[in-house]
């Protein structure tokens, strides 16, 4: 074989929370993104609060490394008079058919999104489905496979219902496994023959940098992450257990922020640092596709004190429905020191110091050129099973020019270095990549900035970071390149 397969999944990855837009239209709840605020690559992203009581109301961090602080009596809640990006993001909700015309324009085989949870159950314990969310959804796969386009379907993307949180506490409580279960039944079963490939939980390790956004947890703690975390495991498995009994051709896969680690020197100190910061992704994945505990884990927990609540069912749910393959987000590598007068730089949630090999774009992530392939080898060797690529892109302050057009040639470089480099895991290592769905492939809002300037797509959203815009979609110069790119099967990537 000299190029990718023939049944190689080339798409695009989006997520309600900053994709579809629709706040509260057909019986939807409102979830956790709906109460955070915008930022910048500057400034944080903050959750506003509101205490019933008293009416007092304020704003909070949101963790990545600072707890939230809202006062005793208070709630997350939506404020009046505040502008919220996930509300509108880019209206996929009321563009649905024209932005999946424009995937089948350019070839995509494969469209992966994220179904909001509070469109299905508002609240997320609710008794019975809400039968308005079930028929948009139906509405958007119907639509895909008009096109020959295969969804890829996250359950969970940052969208806990916040009646969960509210009343109790998210994903630190035993009892979300249950609503959740049920809700991933529901949608598993009225789907089936519409959507093979799911995921149950979009970066399933941001529980450890953003326990709010991840699962609807305010009170962060390393015991309230790691009950969090076992939670969903013990859900996911669950899920994987229905879908094997019930639905033998439906696929069940993880989802991990991952990628490669370097280090700054050839240190032995600074080598261990690098393993310290990989097992703490890879723990995820240990559990979640590998199907067990892992030492290293279980001795930091006994050192920190934290005790798990759990049952002996649960590792054997663990160990026997494990992920049926494991999708990854990889925007680069991260770089580390033990060395603590070597600066960090931010990028995309995780933290390093700078690699002086690599150039970065303005919200200082690195572009990183054989990073896929390391990524692919790493997961792949490690579980043996098929790895598939969801979210890999570059956010940039594009320019529309007076013509209508969007010049991103920086885009189009990208990427071509990411092709090259995972069609090298393919051919030269024996990676069996599912697919690659790139992020972003339609503007949206940024998850970690709030932001609309920080663009992803193929297709220019008109829309500023303040929510102003026609919401009017135009192709950018990277379009017709990745049609191109699609339709030689990653061959011809001039």
């Amino acid at each position: 074989m000299s190029k990718f397969p023939k049944d190689f999944l080339w798409g695009g990855a989006t997520a309600a929370n900053q994709y579809e837009g629709g706040y509260l239209e057909g019986g939807k709840g409102v979830n956790t993104s709906d109460v955070m605020v915008g930022g910048s690559h500057t400034v944080p992203r903050r959750v506003s609060w509101k205490n019933p009581t008293t009416g007092e109301t304020g704003f909070t961090g949101m963790s990545f490394g600072s707890p939230m602080e809202i006062p005793e009596g208070a709630v997350p809640a939506v404020l009046d008079g505040v502008y919220y990006p996930s509300h509108e993001a880019t209206d996929f909700y009321h563009h649905y058919k024209e932005d999946i015309a424009l995937m089948g324009e350019m070839g995509f085989r494969c469209f992966r999104l994220s179904m909001n949870w509070a469109r299905i159950f508002p609240n997320g314990d609710d008794a019975e489905p809400n039968q308005e969310g079930l028929a948009f959804y139906d509405a958007v796969f119907d639509e895909c496979k008009k096109y020959g386009i295969e969804p890829l379907v996250t359950m969970s993307h940052y969208e806990t219902p916040i009646a969960l949180t509210i009343n109790y506490g998210g994903w630190k409580n035993r009892k979300l496994i249950d609503f959740f279960v049920k809700y991933a039944e529901t949608v598993v079963a009225h789907y089936a023959g519409k959507v093979k490939y799911w995921l149950t939980f979009n970066e399933i390790n941001c529980m450890d940098m953003a326990p709010f956004m991840a699962g609807g947890i305010v009170d962060d703690t390393p015991q309230n992450r790691a009950q969090g975390a076992h939670n969903q495991f013990v859900a996911s498995a669950r899920v994987v257990k229905f879908a094997h009994e019930n639905y033998p051709d439906v696929k069940i896969g993880q989802m991990l922020a991952f990628g490669p680690v370097y280090t700054y020197t050839c240190s032995p100190a600074d080598q261990i640092k690098a393993l310290e910061t990989s097992q703490g992704t890879l723990f995820y994945s240990d559990v979640q596709t590998g199907g067990f505990y892992p030492e290293y884990r279980l001795i930091q927990y006994k050192e920190q004190g934290i005790v798990l609540e759990d049952c002996p069912e649960d590792y054997e749910l663990i160990k026997n429905y494990s992920a049926d393959f494991l999708s990854f987000s990889c925007y680069g590598s991260a770089t580390v020191s033990a060395d603590p007068s070597v600066g960090s730089v931010g990028g995309n949630i995780s933290m390093g110091v700078k690699n002086p090999y690599l150039s970065s774009n303005a919200w200082g992530w690195a572009t990183d050129p054989v990073c896929l392939r390391i990524a692919c080898n790493t997961l792949y060797s490690r579980y043996r099973k098929p790895v598939w690529i969801v979210e890999n892109g570059i956010g940039w302050d594009d320019k529309k020019e007076a013509d209508g057009s969007v010049h991103d040639t920086y885009r189009i470089d990208y990427l071509r270095q990411n092709i090259e480099s995972m069609k090298e895991a393919i051919l030269k290592d024996g990676v069996e990549l599912m697919g690659y769905t790139m992020w972003g492939c339609i503007d949206l809002v940024s998850a970690s900035t709030g932001e609309m300037k920080k663009r992803y797509g193929f297709v220019y959203v008109d829309k500023d970071d303040n929510g102003n815009g026609t919401l009017a979609r135009s192709k950018k110069d990277s379009f017709e390149w990745y049609k191109k790119v699609i339709a030689s099967d990653g061959e011809d990537l001039d």
